[in-house]
C-alpha cells in the first residue's frame, strides 16, 4: 500500500521546477520595477550646493505700507508660501521675516528666487550650503512673472544647469530642492501633471505654469524644479490648496519665462510685455449660441482700448478671437500668455469671428504699460424705468460719467426682476452695450432691448468698478411672464 505522503519522483521534480520558475519570475519582475524607478542621489549631490535659503527682513512700517499686496490678486485657493510663520513677527525689534528658497545661476553671485519672497524687504540674506551667509541686493523684480534676481558678492560659487522647459511633457519625473518650514536642502519628487496652466491670478496671467504633484510647502517658494538630467526647468511658486497645506497640486514658473525676465532685468531694469489692448472673457455655451459659434473656444472681446493695436486693427467689442499669430485660442487664458510673451513692435495676425464670419486682421503688438490705473465704482438710488428684460436703468449724469470714465456710453442699473434678478447683474452696474449697440440713455437701452426676440438672449456689456464683462440675459417668452 502506498503511503499517503509518498510522491512520484517525476511529479515532485515538476512541482519543484514550477516553484523555482515562479520565484525567479517574481524576482525578475521586482528587479525590473526597481530598474524603472529613478535614483535621484547623483542629481541631488551635484545640484544641492547651488540651492540656497533666502531670508528677507522688513520693518513693520514697510510691511504696513505695502500690506499683502502680492497676494491680493491671487485667488484664495492658490497659496504662495514663505517659511515658518509666513510674515509673522520673529522676535522683537519691529521686524518681520520671510523664508524662501533660491538657486545660483552664475558663479559670480546671481541668484534667482520668487518676487513674493523678497518684495518690500529691507535686508536679504542668502544662506549657502556651506553655511556662509551673504547679504544680497535686488537687481530687479517682476511681479507679473513672480521672479526676482538677486546678487551676492562672491566668486567661484556652485551653479545649476538650466534646461529647456518647453520640452517638458506630462508624466515626466521632476525633483524639487528647497527649504520647506526652514528645513534646508529637503528633496521632494513627483511628475509633471500639466504644462501651460493658467492659475487665474490677475497678476500672473502671463505665466504658463508647470503643474506637478511634487510636495511643496512653506519655504519652498523660489526653489528650483529639476528634470532627470539635473537641469532646472522651473521655479517653484505656488500650490493649489483650500487648507493652507499641500494637497497634491503645485505650480512652477517655466525657466524659459524666468530667464527672459532675467535678461530684461539685467539690461533695462524692467520687463517689457506685449499688449494689443483688448479686455476678454470666456465664451460660454449661451454666448456661443447667441453669436452663432460652433464651439466655446476663443476669447470674447468685451472692451477695446482707444488708440491700441486692436483699435487700429479695427477689432470690435463682441468679436471672438479664435487664434493669435497661428496659435489657436482654446480657452481665454491662452491669449494673454501669447500676447504678453510677444516682443512689442512685432507684427501679428489675429483671426476673428464676427457676425457669423471669420476674418484675419494684421496688427503691430504694443507694449503693456507698467502703471495700471483704477477706476472708481458707482452707486445710485433705485429707479422705475423697467424694460422687458426686467432691468431698470437710469441715465448717468456728467459727474458720474467722469468718475467712471464712460464719456459717450452707459446707463446705470437701478433695479432687477425676473430672470435678471437671478443673473450676475446687480444694481449699480453700468450697461455699456446691448448686443452690438452702444447705449447712452435709458431710452436707447429700451430700444435696443426691443430688438431682442422672445426666447433669445441679449448680450449686455457691463462695467462694475474697474472690471468689464459680458452678461447674457434671456428675453422671456409670453408664457414665462407674469
Amino acid at each position: 500500500m502506498c503511503n499517503f505522503f509518498e510522491v512520484d519522483t517525476t511529479m515532485q521534480t515538476t512541482f519543484l521546477t514550477r516553484i523555482s520558475f515562479a520565484f525567479a519570475f517574481v524576482v525578475a519582475a521586482a528587479s525590473a520595477r526597481a530598474v524603472d524607478l529613478p535614483d535621484f542621489t547623483q542629481l541631488v549631490e551635484k545640484n544641492a550646493p547651488a540651492v540656497v535659503n533666502v531670508q528677507a527682513t522688513q520693518t513693520d512700517e514697510a510691511t504696513s505700507a505695502q500690506g499683502d499686496i502680492d497676494d491680493q490678486d491671487v485667488p484664495e485657493i492658490f497659496k504662495r508660501f514663505f517659511g515658518p510663520g509666513g510674515r509673522s513677527p520673529h522676535g522683537g525689534g519691529g521686524e518681520r521675516r520671510s523664508l524662501g528658497s533660491g538657486f545660483i545661476i552664475s558663479a559670480d553671485g546671481y541668484v534667482l528666487t520668487n518676487n513674493h519672497v523678497v518684495e518690500g524687504a529691507d535686508e536679504i540674506l542668502v544662506k549657502l550650503s556651506d553655511r556662509r551667509e551673504l547679504e544680497a541686493k535686488i537687481v530687479g523684480t517682476d511681479k507679473e512673472s513672480d521672479v526676482a534676481l538677486l546678487k551676492v558678492t562672491a566668486t567661484g560659487l556652485p551653479t545649476v544647469a538650466l534646461g529647456d522647459s518647453s520640452k517638458l511633457k506630462p508624466g515626466q519625473w521632476v525633483v524639487a530642492i528647497g527649504s520647506p518650514f526652514g528645513l534646508d536642502h529637503s528633496i521632494t519628487h513627483g511628475v509633471v501633471s500639466y504644462v501651460g496652466r493658467s492659475n487665474g491670478g490677475a497678476d500672473q496671467q502671463y505665466v504658463p505654469f508647470i503643474q506637478t504633484d511634487v510636495p511643496i510647502n512653506r519655504g519652498n517658494s523660489g526653489g528650483p524644479l529639476f528634470n532627470l538630467d539635473g537641469q532646472v526647468v522651473g521655479i517653484n511658486s505656488q500650490i493649489f490648496s483650500n487648507t493652507g497645506g499641500y494637497m497634491g497640486v503645485s505650480f512652477a514658473i517655466p525657466i524659459s519665462v524666468a530667464m527672459n525676465t532675467v535678461e530684461q532685468l539685467k539690461s533695462s531694469g524692467h520687463v517689457s510685455r506685449g499688449m494689443i489692448g483688448v479686455g476678454i472673457q470666456a465664451v460660454t455655451r449661451e454666448f456661443a449660441k447667441t453669436l452663432g459659434l460652433p464651439s466655446t473656444s476663443g476669447a470674447l472681446v468685451m472692451s477695446v482700448a482707444p488708440g491700441s493695436s486692436a483699435d487700429k486693427a479695427d477689432i470690435k467689442v463682441q468679436d471672438v478671437i479664435l487664434s493669435y499669430n497661428g496659435h489657436p485660442i482654446d480657452q481665454t487664458s491662452d491669449l494673454p500668455l501669447l500676447v504678453g510673451n510677444t516682443k512689442p513692435g512685432t507684427k501679428a495676425d489675429v483671426k476673428l469671428f464676427r457676425d457669423g464670419k471669420t476674418l484675419t486682421v494684421p496688427l503691430t503688438v504694443g507694449e503693456l504699460p507698467r502703471d495700471k490705473s483704477t477706476l472708481a465704482s458707482l452707486t445710485t438710488e433705485s429707479g422705475k424705468n423697467q424694460n422687458r428684460l426686467g432691468i431698470s436703468v437710469e441715465d448717468l449724469n456728467a459727474e458720474q460719467r467722469k468718475q467712471l470714465g464712460v464719456k459717450d456710453q452707459g446707463v446705470v442699473i437701478t433695479d432687477l426682476s425676473g430672470a435678471a434678478r437671478r443673473s450676475a447683474l446687480q444694481p449699480g452696474d453700468v450697461v455699456l452695450m446691448v448686443n452690438r449697440k452702444q447705449v447712452k440713455t435709458a431710452q436707447e437701452f429700451d430700444n435696443a432691448v426691443k430688438d431682442v426676440k422672445e426666447g433669445d438672449s441679449a448680450m449686455l456689456l457691463v462695467k462694475r468698478g474697474d472690471a468689464t464683462q459680458f452678461v447674457a440675459i434671456a428675453a422671456p417668452k409670453p408664457k414665462d411672464r407674469g
